[in-house]
């Protein structure tokens, strides 16, 4: 998931709370394994790699549900959750400290929008050459909701999952006390700006703080507008 992940699970005994987080453990790696596009044998590269050769990709009914809801947060974004966005970090090197140019910017802009994905349940197609699709931006979140239930299946009621700063709830502590769940200060790192306590549902925040840099004054983060990069 490229980023720290924890489970913090009451459960009967030891046994059981080891045996139920190694085979959560061994669920969001297979997501990993299914999602990350640095991976050659992923979900996401067997699409990207298709991407203007004609070759039309049909996805299993799990896949074919994050492309539906990747289609309801671009509609209800009005374009700025774009899972097609993600060919920006060739113009964007946060470890350079300087800014990409508007030609290198342009450049990218034909290949981004989701609406000119061929979606086609089962059947996805990325027109044109060099057009990606990264699910980095919500399958963590996915993954949350699935474990939690996974662990809530497995007889866990109390616990937390935490797969990079987002958060899933399968149940308050055990004496009924909800999960004191703090929201990093994007300016001061070791201070929260919110605690949010938790009994149920899910918490997830994205903020300016782990990659960007400063330049002339300004600063620049790797929340980028997918409209204009």
């Amino acid at each position: 998931m490229g980023s720290p992940c924890e489970l913090q699970l009451y459960a009967e005994s030891i046994d059981m709370a080891q045996q139920v987080a190694g085979l959560a453990k061994e669920k969001i790696l297979d997501y990993e394994r299914r999602y990350s596009r640095y991976r050659d044998d992923s979900v996401t590269s067997c699409i990207n790699d298709a991407a203007g050769t004609g070759k039309v990709v049909r996805v299993d009914g799990e896949t074919a549900a994050l492309l539906d809801y990747a289609n309801t947060a671009w509609q209800q974004s009005d374009g700025l959750f774009d899972i097609t966005s993600g060919v920006l970090r060739r113009a964007w090197d946060f470890k350079s400290g300087l800014p990409p140019s508007q030609s290198a910017i342009d450049e990218l802009l034909p290949l981004i929008g989701w609406n000119r994905v061929e979606w086609n349940r089962p059947a996805i197609y990325l027109p044109i050459a060099g057009m990606q699709l990264d699910f980095g931006g919500y399958v963590k979140e996915y993954t949350v909701d699935v474990i939690t239930g996974f662990c809530r299946q497995q007889g866990i009621r109390s616990g937390l999952v935490d797969l990079g700063g987002d958060i899933g709830i399968i149940g308050p502590h055990p004496d009924g006390n909800p999960w004191q769940v703090g929201v990093r200060h994007p300016r001061e790192p070791d201070k929260p700006m919110a605690v949010v306590p938790l009994v149920q549902g899910a918490i997830a925040s994205s903020g300016d703080y782990e990659r960007f840099f400063e330049h002339d004054g300004r600063r620049y983060s790797h929340l980028l507008n997918p409209l204009t990069g």
